[in-house]
């Protein structure tokens, strides 16, 4: 479990180690001097956000008619269906309260699953939503998280992960489809992660990661006793993770590490147990996945913090031209049964991810929504450029730099370092609202990649292992000064602002740098290690070892998680702070930022303080994010820009 912001499984992702050896390029050319636009907080998070149903789900409804989707349409996340003829979303449920995400069509294409938890607090329920538009819960109980594993290549069967036997432990169950009669399929034995079943569903395949670094996959064949296998035997470390069972339950996917910095896509051909490296990628392979009938693969990598995605056909590896599309990256492919239709979203830097729909069989791209705000001029925003600065003992540090329209030597503009969370996270390319606001408004932002972030090679990723608030710290600190560097920055208006682990080295940049920025936001961060690692959620069991590896493990590293808590540090800090928080996050309890609040108010320090009752590790309420983006710009103006 690499990431505090998204739990995933632990894949020490891969490069060659570009940051290392790719010399600082020349800052971005001031862009036209055309007048721009300001926009309210509200307005740009007028913007709909729309996205594809669960990757193992069906996304299309009987007869190709609809696809499913989920959106904010209302300020709510729920789930619709989109007409692939176009027209308006199909409101499938109405929750104004809960986040509800789509999961799957039933493959009758009249029933849906759906996802939800209850105001943040990452307890994830699986309901149905019948015909008549009722919610049924399938996983009734208080204190237990569920998620949506697939069908059946049948259709008779779908299986959902549990772990009300144990909270340290996901089972996995098999439902009728048709009677939502239940039975256990696999005991999950403790310290693994259910990660595909074939469509036969003969097979688990399940992952355990050892350390942050290693890792291995294990098959269960249940018509065999069900007795988890190793396919992965290795020496070293080595990062295996599933992508899922290819054509035919043939072959299981994975992407490993196992030949070099970056990661791969293999095939393990069940049969015959031989292992066959499908990729030979510059970067880390994300994922490869299949239509249902097994005729087109869909390959997805990470280019230097871009998604790049290819669509080919299967047997000859003939790439699939799709036309009319704008420019941006294409993500989250999803086919209909018999693979003649694909649906999927294109996101960029100035637009958010918006539906399209494709004709395989020619080509042909039709748009189905339009997700920017119309009051919103595309051209009032900014793209993103790539830029490289150097960070602690001479490290290439990779970076998302956005520059201001307008910004020049004779017009300085503010700046912000903006940290991504994790540990191990990534800012990439793609359309942020919160970003493209702060930019409207005239602030440069640098989404600075430190070392230990995913997407720049395993070397670069474990550089930070039990060294964090250290090296990665000075490299968000180098960060600052490189942007006082560029004479269209105004040297001494640079903030630093991040979420959850970017919330922690905010505050520690506050208080082990006091000097170096004017003013930081922290939103839901760490700043008591040694509470925060001891306070992980149960449902991350079989995480915890990875975690413990990468961190350290509480009982024996607590001195150096004191030392590198802001929290015992707070009487240093003398700059303005922010700090944003969900009351029911599960990851970073709102205690830490009360506290932190608390001690950097009794330094007679300009504190500001936004407490969300109703979300949890991440803003998911519409009218939420309007608000805080609101105070983020409002504390920008007061104490970095120092405006009246």
């Amino acid at each position: 479990m690499r990431s505090f912001a998204c739990m995933v499984s632990v894949l020490a992702l891969a490069a060659a180690v570009p940051a290392l050896a790719v010399a600082e390029p020349a800052a971005p050319a001031p862009t036209a001097s055309a007048p721009v636009t300001p926009y309210t907080a509200a307005q740009f998070f007028e913007t709909t956000s729309f996205s594809m149903a669960n990757p193992d789900g069906l996304a299309f409804s009987e007869g190709r008619t609809h696809v499913l989707i989920s959106s904010d349409k209302t300020g709510v996340f729920n789930a619709y269906a989109l007409p692939v003829a176009g027209g308006d979303p199909v409101p499938l449920t109405a929750s104004t309260t809960n986040a509800t995400f789509a999961q799957s069509y039933f493959p009758d294409g009249r029933r849906v699953l759906v996802a939800a938890d209850q105001g943040g607090n990452e307890l994830t329920h699986i309901y149905v939503r019948e015909i008549d538009g009722t919610l049924r819960d399938l996983t009734p109980g208080d204190k237990l998280k569920a998620g949506f594993v697939g069908f059946s290549d049948d259709g008779q069967t779908f299986w959902l992960t549990s772990n009300e036997r144990d909270a340290q432990v996901f089972d996995l169950y098999a439902y009728d489809a048709a009677t939502y009669e239940r039975k256990l399929m696999f005991q999950n034995p403790g310290g693994m992660d259910v990660a595909a079943v074939s469509g036969d569903g003969r097979l688990v395949a399940l992952t355990k990661s050892h350390t942050s670094a290693n890792s291995d996959i294990y098959l269960a064949d249940l018509q065999a006793g069900g007795e988890p296998y190793l396919i992965t035997p290795h020496t070293g470390d080595v990062a295996y993770d599933v992508s899922g069972f290819g054509p035919f339950n043939a072959t299981l996917i994975y992407t490993s590490n196992e030949d070099g910095e970056f990661a791969q896509a293999y095939a393990y051909d069940i049969a015959d147990k031989a292992h066959n490296r499908t990729t030979q990628a510059d970067w880390d392979v994300m994922y490869v996945s299949y239509s249902p009938n097994g005729r087109y693969r869909v390959t997805a990598v990470n280019a230097d913090a871009s998604t790049e995605l290819t669509i080919e056909d299967a047997q000859n590896r003939a790439p699939v031209r799709l036309t009319g599309l704008p420019q941006g990256d294409i993500t989250g492919v999803r086919f209909d049964p018999g693979a003649g239709l694909a649906a999927f979203t294109v996101v960029s830097d100035t637009s958010p991810a918006d539906v399209f729909v494709a004709d395989l069989s020619t080509g042909q791209t039709r748009r189905l929504t339009h997700a920017l705000n119309p009051a919103i001029q595309e051209s009032d925003l900014v793209e993103a450029t790539i830029v490289r600065y150097p960070g602690e003992g001479g490290v290439m540090v990779p970076a998302v730099l956005y520059r201001p329209k307008g910004a020049s030597a004779a017009h300085p503009a503010p700046a912000v370092v903006l940290v991504h969370g994790g540990p191990g996270g990534q800012t990439r390319r793609g359309y942020s609202a919160m970003v493209q606001h702060l930019v409207n408004h005239g602030y440069a932002v640098l989404g600075a990649n430190n070392r230990g972030s995913s997407g720049y090679g395993k070397t670069f990723f474990h550089m930070d292992d039990k060294k964090h608030g250290e090296a990665d710290l000075r490299d968000i600190v180098a960060g600052g000064d490189w942007l006082r560097a560029q004479d269209w920055v105004a040297d001494d208006q640079v903030a630093v602002m991040g979420g959850s682990y970017g919330g922690y080295i905010t505050a520690a940049a506050l208080a082990f740098h006091p000097e170096k920025f004017e003013a930081g936001i922290d939103i839901f961060g760490v700043t008591n290690w040694v509470r925060t690692l001891q306070s992980i959620p149960a449902w991350w069991g079989a995480q915890r070892v990875a975690l413990y590896d990468e961190m350290g493990d509480p009982a024996v590293d607590a001195e150096r998680h004191r030392a590198i808590s802001p929290l015992f540090h707070a009487d240093k800090i003398r700059r303005p702070l922010l700090v944003v928080q969900g009351a029911n996050d599960p990851r970073v309890l709102q205690v830490e930022s009360d506290e932190l609040v608390e001690k950097v108010r009794a330094n007679n320090v300009p504190v500001e303080y936004v407490v969300f009752p109703d979300e949890g590790h991440g803003f998911q309420r519409r009218e939420n994010r309007v608000t805080a983006q609101e105070a983020y710009l409002a504390f920008l103006n007061r104490y970095v820009r120092k405006a009246n």
